[in-house]
């Protein structure tokens, strides 16, 4: 459908729209017009993903004189993929003269790209791809035609190509998955993964992971090309500053170390065997550095390694210091370096400390000047190119050190270092770490903000929006939490207070372990399994927890009273675990069994997963998922005047309600969310859920036990058992079009 949006012809890929979509839309428009930055609260299910590509979309196509190009991040690869389809579907709505001018692509790693049988199929795709097609290899390939080097073909048609200017024949307009761009690849024998990297420069849409953005080691690679009047999304963002967080911060272990102690003697061989068979290029290196690493001119597409991890405006244009020169000069500084950690690590106490007097103690230990340690990153990427190498994996654990070192030696403020003797997992177990952690998460996206026009910041859990700003410190235009417009309560939000003996439920400290809090949850969980069908969702607020509870329950008998009704999975820090106990979790919904899937907050399963229709009918939140961070929330305080317990309660309850949100996923599903902790019911807590949920939490719902509960939900599913009449008004009419669309999609 075509519609007009104050003056913009606006085409929607769906015969109907959404009044929140439409509101959406108008502010987004606003935010365009203005050129300015956008935080949007959408709730969850309300089409935010068709809204903002029809939206920038047609803005683009109606204003030629302002080429505007989109630039989608995504959490994963599949709702990567969900976009992609969005997009296909309106492209197929466009009148074929604009169609035929649009390109929108995905792009991901070499590991979801590559096509090579040998490479695609081994455990290192980056390692065998760079082994196939760094530029030396290639060099040597086309000097010495006898010697039989391997190459890539699939890279060899690229880069043959490329030199010819000819990489447009190969993709013409139109939407490009990640499965269409490996069939492509396949079909026309060139690598899909290089051909994405370069076609990123021409494509109108772009469709990719947060880090290709966020973290400064990879959007130097992929992202360093896009123009300022390119608008940018981020989806899904409500842990978007734990994201730019984490892309700064670095844990070094004493596997680390020895590992990094294995790679200097590795590097020391290759040294040794440049001299005898090969100076010069270590002695053009020697010159290169010092006219300063920024010198060096562009690498290959094939040669491009990870950048510094410190932000481009924060490295010195200056030339490299001299005592890291010479390669063998620089080997002495890392074995410092790697020795002085070493000692470190190896303390029987908690240490925090600064960055400025953590590089001090460098500096009076090993000798290392602060200005030095801001160079080793480039210094060891310039040398393992020189030296040729290509197993990349292999130096990981000297490459973190130096990105360490380098983080040290360029921020004074923002970070601490905490040296811990145990894991808190494993506490009777020695396991040391230095962990350098990042506390301004803005390090990471200002230079977003600053670079582009608009970037938009959008998800179905903003609430508290107004914190936004203060934590990523930016000025949006335009910010705004938006409602849902429902024909029909089909959520059922609840909170728990008290199990059927009236005792008080909580993950207090002082109460968890309490064995009449465990017994109340566990015959919360058994009654509401005797009673709701299909799937249910338990969050725990960590792992942890979710162990002890779990072997109570066992020991008390609910476990196996429980499993009597339906069969239980749970998530595991292991990825391929997690990913068959939810396989097998689906085909006993599937099947009608019905089942119970254990998971945690903050865990892999809430960031990516959806528990939609029979899948999710009813999620249950054992607690209130803080986390305490002393450090973090000590800069908080002293720099956004954000106070301590402000932050942690705005945390935790976006973590709850993120995860309560993955029971219902459009506006035909219907499903139950239980708050299972007495201090749910307090308005300081309650008031930071989102508005979607709040307008659904009625006051004969905020104090209930487990019986109340029980009764709340046996009426619910009652209501949403009898006829639902679709064609009853027009709202109901828009909902199932564009659910039966969005159904037609994911089958």
């Amino acid at each position: 459908m075509w519609f007009d949006l104050d003056g913009l012809p606006v085409c929607f890929p769906y015969d109907a729209i959404y009044p929140e979509q439409h509101e959406y839309m108008g502010e987004l428009k606003r935010a365009l017009d203005a050129r300015g930055h956008a935080l949007l609260e959408m709730p969850t299910g309300t089409g935010k993903t068709a809204a903002l590509i029809s939206l920038i979309t047609s803005y683009a196509l109606a204003n030629p004189s302002r080429p505007l190009r989109l630039f989608y991040c995504t959490r994963t690869v599949h709702e990567m993929e969900k976009t992609l389809a969005e997009l296909r579907l309106l492209f197929s709505h466009l009148p074929p003269a604009d169609a035929c001018r649009l390109l929108a692509l995905g792009l991901s790693s070499r590991k979801n790209l590559c096509v090579h049988p040998q490479v695609s199929a081994s455990g290192a795709v980056d390692t065998g791809c760079r082994r196939l097609t760094a530029s030396w290899v290639c060099e040597k390939a086309a000097y010495d035609r006898e010697s039989a080097t391997p190459l890539c073909d699939y890279f060899e048609t690229f880069d043959a190509a490329a030199r010819k200017g000819d990489l447009a024949l190969y993709i013409q307009p139109g939407v490009y998955t990640l499965a269409d761009l490996r069939s492509l690849g396949r079909e026309r024998r060139i690598c899909p993964y290089f051909l994405a990297r370069h076609m990123v420069k021409h494509a109108n849409v772009v469709v990719y992971s947060y880090q290709y953005l966020l973290d400064p080691r990879v959007a130097s690679i992929v992202s360093s090309e896009m123009q300022k009047d390119c608008v940018v999304v981020f989806d899904e963002v409500h842990n978007i500053d734990n994201v730019c967080i984490e892309a700064l911060s670095v844990s070094i272990r004493k596997q680390t170390i020895q590992g990094a102690k294995g790679n200097l003697r590795h590097i020391s061989q290759q040294i040794d065997r440049f001299k005898a068979t090969d100076a010069s290029r270590l002695n053009a290196e020697y010159r290169r550095l010092v006219d300063g690493l920024a010198q060096r001119g562009n690498l290959p597409i094939s040669d491009a390694w990870l950048a510094n991890l410190a932000l481009p405006d924060d490295i010195l244009k200056e030339a490299v210091p001299g005592n890291i020169r010479k390669a063998e000069h620089f080997l002495t500084v890392l074995w410092r370096l790697v020795r002085n950690l070493d000692e470190r690590v190896d303390t029987e106490n908690v240490v925090n400390e600064r960055p400025v007097s953590f590089a001090t103690s460098i500096y009076s230990l090993a000798g290392i000047e602060t200005t030095t340690l801001r160079f080793l990153y480039d210094r060891l990427q310039s040398l393992l190119l020189t030296l040729e190498i290509t197993d990349t994996d292999e130096f990981m654990h000297i490459q973190k050190i130096c990105d360490f070192a380098t983080l040290i030696g360029t921020y004074k403020r923002g970070f601490s270092i905490i040296i811990e003797p145990y894991d808190d997992r494993m506490p009777d177990i020695r396991d040391p770490v230095i962990q350098l952690s990042c506390h301004d998460a803005s390090l990471a996206i200002q230079p977003v903000f600053n670079r582009f026009q608009t970037v938009v910041i959008t998800s179905g859990t903003l609430s508290p929006i107004d914190l936004y700003p203060r934590l990523l410190n930016f000025n949006p235009v335009i910010s705004r939490s938006f409602t849902m417009s429902l024909t029909r309560d089909c959520i059922c939000p609840m909170v728990l207070t008290r199990g059927s003996d009236q005792l008080p439920v909580s993950t207090k400290f002082d109460m968890r372990s309490d064995p009449g809090v465990v017994r109340n949850y566990g015959r919360l969980l058994l009654e509401m399994a005797s009673a709701v069908p299909d799937g249910i969702v338990c969050f725990f607020v960590s792992y942890s927890y979710m162990d002890g509870i779990v072997s109570s329950w066992n020991d008390m008998g609910i476990l196996q009273e429980i499993m009597q009704h339906k069969l239980v999975f749970i998530e595991t820090p292991d990825v391929v675990e997690t990913t068959l106990a939810l396989d097998n979790y689906r085909k006993a919904c599937d099947c009608g069994r019905g089942a119970v899937f254990f998971s945690v907050a903050r865990g892999k399963v809430v960031e990516g997963i959806d528990f939609n229709r029979h899948y999710g009918r009813l999620v249950i939140m054992f607690g209130v998922p803080f986390q305490y961070t002393l450090s973090k929330l000590e800069y908080l305080r002293e720099t956004s005047q954000i106070q301590e317990g402000d932050f942690l309660t705005f945390d935790a309850l976006r973590q709850a309600a993120q995860c309560v949100g993955r029971v219902i996923r459009s506006k035909a599903d219907y499903g139950m969310m239980i708050f299972a902790d007495k201090r749910y019911s307090r308005h300081d807590k309650r008031s930071k859920l989102p508005g979607w949920i709040r307008s659904h939490l009625h006051d004969a719902h905020l104090n209930l036990s487990t019986d109340m509960a029980l009764h709340t939900a046996r009426e619910f599913l009652r209501r949403m058992a009898q006829p639902y009449d679709k064609a009853g008004s027009s709202g109901q009419t828009e909902e199932n079009l564009q659910d039966k669309a969005r159904d037609a999609m994911e089958m």
